[in-house]
């Protein structure tokens, strides 16, 4: 394995030929031309289009090109008025003092895209793509939120991160980063009325309609801090007697502007800032944002710490797989499953514990490869927890999936097929639920996942179960990647050699003058990133996670977006529950596995 894996580690971008086939694809089939090709973008292939073409042209890429782009995968905005690096070089682009950007996933190409549209200052307003895709809906409000930057024909254009009385609009670069940037709070009475204003619940505002003449609707909270929304998220239910007929998430309670914060640490300060966002994923976080910054720097990352990555991933996948589980069944009304998955985390903890030092939040991949090499007595701690786990899954299939209880709750519950998935930006096992098997690791392998052998568990009724029965084989699909990782790893260096990498190996700083300095250097302001874009995607616990970072030539981001998939889950939860009672509202939110950092950031 050891040889297998160093050859994919050096080759080529496999998907440089499935880019080179869309541009060759949309040059025959896109008459018009209505789009400039942004040169120079390695991670992938970038269109600029103008205000009156957006509509046409991102309505062709959905419905029209052979092999359509099915999903919005994320909608985000930049902007660009204080950035140096822009027009000079492989980096130019139009002028723009904003920047919207699109991003689009053909699943039939697997490829990613980017279309951007120049926005000037003066008139901050462009379409909205609401009507093409539906889970643009939240996606536009979070750029008014956060941008000031309008969508004209948006459904209910508001707030959705910050509070509705909050003024400015934080990810502008004229915004205050830091609360002491600004006065001293204070409380007057006329801001205190006003706050208290806002809270009223006004139907309308929600999207809802009062009730008739002759009936009777009754508007009622869900959170948002309720045990079963497992956190603070808030679900405004408007009900005629247990029946809901509408059910409106309200998110942004756990907002704490990571993106913001990732604008003034340095490259390598922000991978503990990562842990923190899916706070059950650990070390997943670390992945796409240390990917990213490779990708960027050209950074080759030697077989060992690839490796170690993958198993480091896989521990942290069944980790948050487990807490799942449990809290699935105790909210559908089993207390007794999420003690015992709890106990089987813990064991799993210890050996995060004894590889990293940390548990929950190692914070423990660094750009270039890990932070130390795995410790003596590394692979027993591994062996006997991939030979005690299988028949502990074994037992809960009896206590949960086979519990016609549960079976009742859950089957039938929530229901959404492929199409709907796709429409929303439903990725991960909450896709595979509905029978399509697609899964990045094996449609665009990283870090090696395509020397393992492992399977993509589908199940096909889309609904509460079978979104719980594909993460519980997808549990025992990451045992038999750890033991591939456990028999095959390679020897060698953890961390690569390039003099980006930080920290630099600290071996070597005591035979070179310049490595001590460069060790200096990057541990005190960080390493010096060459100006560029760059998105890496991979396959977290719940989906799809990338970072799309953007340098400007210094030692930190000038614009980090972080694209959650957790994020158009919850987009979702209208569809999944009209017409069904409360309880089963219950179920479907357990079913999503969510995680309010993972939402808002």
């Amino acid at each position: 394995m050891d040889g297998v894996i160093a050859k994919s580690v050096h080759r080529a971008s496999p998907y440089r030929e499935a880019a080179e086939a869309f541009v060759a694809d949309l040059e025959r089939e896109h008459s018009l031309h209505s789009y400039w090709l942004q040169p120079d973008c390695p991670d992938l292939p970038t269109l600029w289009v103008g205000q009156e073409n957006l509509l046409p042209f991102l309505r062709f890429l959905k419905q029209e090109i052979s092999r359509p782009f099915d999903m919005l995968y994320d909608l985000s905005a930049i902007d660009e008025r204080l950035r140096r690096h822009r027009a000079d070089g492989g980096n130019r682009q139009p002028e723009s003092d904003f920047t919207v950007v699109y991003h689009l996933l053909s699943f039939s190409r697997d490829l990613f895209i980017r279309v951007k549209l120049a926005l000037p200052e003066s008139r901050l307003c462009a379409p909205s793509v609401s009507s093409i895709w539906a889970n643009a809906n939240w996606y536009e409000r979070e750029a008014w939120d956060l941008f000031g930057i309008e969508f004209a024909g948006h459904p209910n254009l508001r707030r959705i991160m910050m509070p509705q009385t909050w003024e400015g609009h934080p990810l502008r670069k004229d915004h205050y980063a830091r609360a002491t940037e600004v006065d001293p709070f204070t409380l007057s009475a006329e801001k205190q009325r006003r706050e208290q204003d806002a809270l009223l619940f006004k139907p309308e505002e929600w999207g809802m309609a009062r009730a008739s003449d002759s009936s009777e609707f009754m508007f009622l909270n869900l959170g948002p801090n309720h045990p079963s929304v497992h956190g603070v998220f808030r679900v405004a239910l408007q009900l005629d007697g247990e029946k809901i007929v509408d059910a409106v998430p309200d998110i942004g309670y756990h907002h704490r502007g990571a993106e913001k914060m990732a604008e003034r640490q340095a490259w390598h300060t922000y991978v503990p800032y990562t842990d923190r966002v899916d706070y059950l994923g650990g070390v997943m976080n670390n992945l796409p944002y240390v990917l990213a910054l490779e990708q960027l720097a050209g950074i080759q990352v030697p077989p060992r710490a690839q490796v170690i990555r993958v198993m480091m991933c896989e521990l942290f996948r069944i980790a948050s797989h487990l807490v799942f589980y449990g809290t699935f069944a105790q909210d559908v009304g089993q207390m007794s499953p999420v003690f015992y998955m709890f106990v089987d985390r813990e064991k799993l903890f210890g050996i995060v514990e004894a590889i990293t030092g940390g548990r929950m939040h190692p914070a423990w991949f660094r750009i270039g490869g890990v932070a130390q090499d795995l410790p003596e007595g590394w692979d027993k701690m591994i062996r006997e927890f991939l030979d005690y786990m299988p028949a502990r899954l074994r037992e809960y299939d009896g206590m949960v999936i086979d519990n016609k209880l549960l079976q009742k709750r859950t089957r039938g519950i929530g229901v959404y097929n492929r199409e709907e998935a796709i429409e929303w930006g439903i990725t991960g096992p909450g896709l595979r639920a509905t029978g399509y098997e697609w899964d990045l690791r094996k449609q665009r392998p990283y870090c090696g996942y395509d020397q393992f052998e492992f399977d993509i568990p589908t199940f096909d009724g889309g609904d509460c179960f079978d979104r719980c029965r594909v993460r519980v084989e997808e549990i025992r699909q990451s045992l038999r990647i750890i033991r591939q990782c456990l028999d095959n790893m390679p020897g060698g260096p953890y961390k690569s050699d390039h003099r980006l990498t930080t920290p630099p190996v600290k071996g070597r700083t005591m035979q070179d003058i310049e490595t001590l300095i460069q060790h200096f250097v990057n541990n005190s302001w960080g390493p010096v990133m060459p100006p560029g874009e760059t998105c890496f995607p991979v396959e977290a616990t719940k989906g799809l996670n990338s970072y799309q970072i953007i340098s400007d030539g210094g030692t930190n981001a000038y614009r980090t977006r972080i694209r959650t998939p957790s994020f158009p889950h919850l987009q979702m939860i209208p569809l999944m529950s009209r017409g069904l009672l409360v309880a089963d509202l219950i179920a479907i939110i357990a079913s999503i596995d969510f995680v309010m950092a993972d939402v808002d950031r």
